[in-house]
């Protein structure tokens, strides 16, 4: 044999195997299962991403202030992230704490006084009048000593607030007022977020809040190519005129950005035993749509189906179909009923 009829020999081969698979030959495919499994009907409905701890915080006294944290800083719980000018504070405080150590100086002069006069009393040196009127001007001393502890007290704590300090672990996100204004009290200075305890917040019409509980673990969609199943945490069955929607909201453990819009799904309807098969079992073409089984002859079988219901990978379907069934997932495109087919794995 020349190289001529080799290469002729090598070229029919080459024709021959694929034409044996398009003219009635066994063509090489992929299988799944058909089965029983619970399903319901489904919804996507919009939901948020958000932060279970995100806050404004504010200015608690009037003043300058002096230093504001960045925007992305991390801070941890109780660090300080801004700080007011507190010189007219301290001095308040200086000069209410002399008042003070005035006050007791006073107090313990009449302590003594009356303990004189007292002793005295006992030998009949002292008039009862002369040890009521020191004891009434002890206790007056002694209030007086109350009021401005009490007023140093209330100038600490303005002194204290002075420090903005973050009540929970986080990120700066928005800095509101810059370093050198004046603010008074009240003012919002630093927005603070923990990208690090999140939720979904989704709402849906009322008429499927039955069907939705807490521990629920439902499906959320972000983006193209993430999807993640997440549980309920609560359920406030709470509409108004305007909007007769009810609010879910769902523990997230994944790392998504703090206002990332997501889909949640939801079932409609209560859960139901059905028999489903793969997606990619199914055969979309113009007269139907229709699923091929492998029997026991290893021979391709084309059947009519109606769909339903689907959930993930896995669809509803009815027809003559049964669970145990072998359907074509890979490779279902080009057969030709009654086709022998080679399944592969």
């Amino acid at each position: 044999m020349n190289k001529t009829q080799i290469t002729l020999l090598a070229a029919l081969v080459v024709l021959v195997v694929p034409a044996q698979a398009q003219w009635g030959g066994a063509s090489t495919v992929e299988v799944g299962e058909a089965r029983f499994t619970a399903m319901a009907p489904t919804m996507q409905v919009a939901g948020t991403v958000v932060s279970r701890s995100d806050a404004f915080l504010s200015a608690e006294v009037d003043g300058r202030l002096i230093s504001v944290a960045d925007v992305g800083s991390r801070v941890e719980a109780g660090e300080v992230i801004a700080m007011i000018e507190d010189t007219s504070l301290r001095l308040r405080a200086q000069e209410l704490a002399a008042e003070v150590a005035r006050a007791q100086a006073r107090l313990n002069f009449l302590e003594g006084d009356l303990v004189r006069f007292e002793r005295l009393a006992e030998t009949n040196l002292a008039a009862v009048s002369q040890i009521d009127q020191t004891r009434s001007e002890r206790d007056i001393a002694a209030s007086d000593l109350a009021v401005v502890n009490a007023r140093l007290g209330q100038v600490e704590e303005q002194l204290q607030r002075t420090r903005i300090k973050a009540p929970f672990p986080g990120m700066i996100a928005e800095r509101v007022a810059q370093a050198g204004e004046r603010v008074a009290a009240g003012t919002r200075v630093v927005r603070l977020v923990n990208p690090d305890s999140l939720e979904v917040v989704a709402r849906a019409p009322l008429n499927y809040y039955r069907f939705v509980r807490a521990g629920d673990e439902l499906l959320i969609t972000a983006g193209l190519d993430q999807m993640h199943q997440v549980p309920v945490r609560t359920v406030v069955s709470v509409g108004d005129e305007s909007r007769h929607v009810f609010e879910l909201r769902l523990d997230l453990d994944a790392s998504l950005p703090v206002g990332q819009t997501v889909r949640v799904t939801i079932p409609t309807a209560d859960v139901r035993e059905v028999l489903a098969v793969p997606r990619d079992a199914l055969v979309l073409r113009g007269d139907g749509i229709t699923v091929f089984i492998v029997d026991e002859e290893n021979k391709a079988r084309r059947i009519r189906v109606t769909t339903g219901i689907g959930e993930g990978d896995w669809i509803e379907v009815r027809g003559p179909i049964q669970a145990g069934d072998k359907v074509v997932v890979r490779g279902n495109e080009r057969l030709r009923p009654g086709q022998e087919v080679s399944v592969r794995g």
